[in-house]
């Protein structure tokens, strides 16, 4: 008898420390990577390693990014891209100072609201010519190796153009999502033979070419960004949509320009933790956690009903200023410094009941709406937090001929409501959810990341805030902890909630603790995925070491040497 009880207590004791691992989180982690002279994370292994390439060859934080984002858009053209959008936060250690890049494009010039009401369209179509924007992405580049970089262009994208040449093997999660594309995309031109192989989406472990992305590369590499927005690759990406029925035109690409911008921030519990203004979402994080700083999310509790709903709630009250105010600031006078305030929160704050999930959240009227994140580091303290997109995965299915990318769709975004901030006009940057991240502390950098998945970004930032200062994980644990996404059925510009949204609730959270969720009027649902994908690296400022983290949800990996 000693022996059975013997047995079922191990039995029982192995249950529920399975994923103790040395931490004492109950949720499945694993440790960080730990470097002193340079760290990148990125959501593909060979990307990261491009840029640890870059680091020991000699190149910065910078060089490196550039050099990962350009292999990455090769090795998982299923998020980004050069046919997409760029931001940036860059800390300059030399300067002990915070840089940001928006390196988003403009619609078309050519193109206005009264074309989508003479033909009857009630939002802008999801793909083909017409939700086509300028693509931002290589001028971000530029912007960054000409400011900051230490290595020529040529250097830089040289990884990436052998890998385009000589192929690498197709992961399981990119071809997976390759194939879902496919179901979307087949019929488009170009499509298929930019991206299959004999015929078929490429599987696993598949060995993958792109020899006329390696040809657009090349001309980029040795001309620069006029070998991108004018020229030859300019006139046919032009040519290319408006024989589709588009409008993107040779002045439109020609005239583009990135924009060097502010970060803002909020000081969070003794942390200011940093977003770029709109276009971007960023700042539905910043308002998130102003609320939640009013109350005490520790004694909460990981996981507890009690957190989760609170964070809800607050989730809810930000999402109803992003669906009124954030949109280009070239077109609008956002209120972005009041959003963020401490007074702004503690006058919305009362709105959050405790016991009850709100079914309707309205902005108020103020006086005067998947992806790759990677971030580098390097041995002088440069640290650089990009994510770029070319949304809806793989963008618009608009692939010109014989250049080996596809086009973004974030025309998508605008609204077509007359008066709304985000209403398409010509030349207007659409609201956009793509957010880097940096969090700093006594004016010194901690972390650089980002969590990229659509609407889940700010709320996934929030979340990986709370994770590290409220529950004290480590930066690991702060990535693989399960998350929560809330949606609701308003669209990304369009109004408000309505019907109090669905709760997607990751496994890993305690069932008595979802119930009492259900309690308080929350639609609980279960998703598969929709979480995001998570990179960081967090600076150690007296040691001089970097501790690197990667998404555990993905084929992400983190890199040091």
């Amino acid at each position: 008898m000693k022996k059975y009880l013997i047995l079922a207590s191990l039995s029982l004791f192995s249950t529920l420390y399975s994923q103790d691992r040395i931490t004492g989180e109950l949720f499945s982690t694993r440790s960080e990577v730990i470097a002193s002279n340079g760290m990148v994370a990125t959501s593909h292994p060979l990307a990261s390693q491009v840029g640890i390439d870059i680091l020991k060859n000699g190149g910065n934080a910078i060089d490196a990014a550039i050099a990962a984002n350009a292999a990455i858009g090769l090795m998982e053209p299923t998020g980004n891209g050069i046919g997409g959008d760029l931001f940036a936060i860059i800390w300059i250690e030399k300067e002990k100072k915070l840089y940001g890049l928006n390196a988003s494009g403009r619609s078309p010039s050519d193109l206005d609201l009264d074309f989508f009401k003479t033909n009857n369209y009630s939002s802008i179509p999801a793909y083909g010519p017409l939700p086509v924007s300028v693509p931002g992405c290589v001028d971000g580049w530029f912007e960054l190796n000409e400011r900051f970089g230490s290595m020529k262009m040529s250097d830089i994208l040289k990884p990436a153009i052998d890998y385009a040449e000589n192929g690498f093997p197709v992961t399981e999660l990119v071809s997976y999502y390759m194939e879902l594309a496919s179901n979307n995309f087949i019929e488009y031109p170009n499509f298929k033979e930019t991206y299959f192989i004999d015929g078929a989406s490429p599987k696993k472990g598949e060995l993958f070419k792109n020899i006329h992305l390696a040809n657009t590369l090349r001309v980029i590499a040795n001309e620069g960004r006029k070998g991108f927005y004018e020229g030859e690759i300019a006139k046919i990406i032009s040519e290319f949509i408006q024989e589709q029925g588009g409008f993107l035109s040779y002045d439109d690409l020609k005239n583009h320009k990135s924009e060097w911008v502010e970060p803002v921030s909020t000081n969070y519990r003794g942390y200011d933790v940093w977003e770029l203004p709109p276009n971007g979402q960023g700042i539905a994080a910043l308002q998130i956690l102003n609320l939640l700083e009013g109350f005490d999310i520790e004694s909460m509790g990981f996981g507890s009903a009690e957190y989760i709903h609170h964070f809800v709630e607050a989730k809810k009250i930000a999402f109803a200023d992003r669906a009124k105010y954030y949109a280009d600031p070239d077109f609008n006078k956002i209120p972005t410094q009041y959003l963020i305030s401490k007074e702004y929160s503690n006058k919305r704050r009362a709105e959050i009941n405790p016991n009850k999930a709100a079914k309707s959240v309205q902005a108020l009227n103020l006086e005067n709406g998947d992806t790759i994140y990677l971030t580098t580091a390097d041995s002088d303290g440069n640290m650089v937090s990009l994510i770029q997109s070319n949304y809806r995965g793989m963008g618009s299915g608009m692939v010109p001929p014989g250049l080996g990318f596809m086009l973004q769709d974030r025309g998508e975004l605008f609204s077509l409501e007359e008066g709304h901030f985000n209403v398409y006009e010509p030349n207007k940057r659409p609201f956009h959810t793509i957010i880097p991240a940096f969090i700093t502390k006594n004016n010194k950098p901690y972390v650089s990341f980002g969590l990229m998945g659509g609407a889940m970004q700010p709320q996934g930032h929030a979340q990986i805030v709370i994770n590290l200062i409220d529950f004290g994980m480590n930066l690991q644990e702060a990535g693989d902890a399960p998350r929560i996404r809330h949606q609701s059925s308003e669209q990304p510009t369009g109004g408000f909630m309505k019907d109090g949204g669905q709760l997607a609730i990751e496994q890993g959270f305690d069932y008595k603790e979802i119930r009492e969720l259900i309690k308080k009027g929350h639609n609980i649902i279960y998703d598969l995925g929709s979480f995001g994908g998570y990179q960081a690296i967090m600076i150690d400022y007296i040691r001089k070491i970097y501790f690197g983290a990667s998404e555990s949800r993905k084929d992400g990996s983190a890199i040091g040497y």
